[in-house]
């Protein structure tokens, strides 16, 4: 498929047979405890526009160390990569990361920095992330007390994260969590993505900027 994102257009590859993947992953209750469902096989609206993003923000992020949560098809780690940043991109999925590198082969990008990582168990040197982002990452409520650890963890401690969101409910839980936690959010970009493939309707994106509230 292609699409274009900060400014040029992407080719991505993902698995051939989406049906039949999603199948087979969905036939072991395994998956379902240990929430392995292949969402990575997608490219969602949210990583268009954080990746629209990322262009915006390119002189906030070249040369510097950042990390892209939850990359999937590697989208916002290519553009990232593309952009000067120094990227580590990781997902739950070995299989994500394989079509991810792919990819930045098929875009001519230099590869990132690619690691298989539970973000509930950070692989990552804490506090060296200068930029840390996520697309529509915040799906389920049980999400939001590992992914703020994870924050707490790898994010540096004058850095900002940055999070995508089609206006998800669940989105007011992490809100509010991050108000509670120390941290403070503001929206900072909305997008407006027009249709996706099999996605029916434009969809609009809101990008969250995420800091440790100052003392």
């Amino acid at each position: 498929m292609s699409v274009a994102a900060a400014g040029r257009q992407w080719r991505l590859t993902r698995a051939a047979d989406l049906e039949e993947l999603w199948d087979a992953m969905t036939a072991d209750p395994h998956n379902f405890e240990d929430e392995r469902l292949p969402y990575w096989t997608e490219l969602w609206p949210s990583s268009v526009a954080l990746a629209g993003w990322l262009a915006a923000r390119q002189e906030e992020i070249a040369g510097r160390v950042c990390l892209d949560l939850g990359c999937g098809l590697g989208l916002t780690a290519l553009v990232g990569q593309w952009l000067g940043a120094r990227v580590t991109a990781v997902d739950y999925e070995e299989a994500a990361l394989h079509f991810a590198s792919r990819n930045a082969a098929l875009n001519g990008v230099t590869q990132p920095c690619w690691a298989l990582m539970d973000w509930r168990r950070p692989a990552v040197r804490a506090r060296s992330m200068a930029r840390i982002w996520g697309g529509d990452i915040m799906y389920e409520k049980r999400f939001v007390a590992p992914v703020l650890r994870f924050l707490e963890h790898a994010l540096a401690p004058d850095g900002a994260a940055w999070v995508a969101e089609p206006g998800r409910s669940v989105y007011e839980a992490f809100l509010h969590a991050l108000h509670c936690g120390g941290w403070q959010g503001r929206r900072v970009h909305t997008a407006r993505v027009e249709p996706l493939y099999a996605q029916p309707v434009p969809v609009t994106v809101q990008v969250w900027e995420i800091r440790r509230r100052a003392d």
